[in-house]
């Protein structure tokens, strides 16, 4: 049983975009390495922008920069 989990910020991600997430993911793995997706798994996590840190900063504080 295949286990994918993707992590994103949680900035405005529609639930459509999350479901072509999870269609595509799932896709991926039925072409690649044969997986039978009535058994992959796919999680997505939101992470608020004040826990996720690129190159010692927030990105709260990276996006508030730009």
């Amino acid at each position: 049983m295949p286990y994918v989990n993707i992590k994103i910020t949680d900035e405005n991600v529609t639930a459509e975009q999350k479901a072509q997430l999870i269609k595509g993911a799932t896709q991926l793995l039925v072409d690649v390495l044969d997986k039978n997706p009535q058994t992959t798994v796919v999680v997505i996590d939101e992470v608020n922008t004040d826990n996720w840190g690129i190159a010692g900063e927030t990105v709260t504080t990276l996006r508030a920069k730009t």
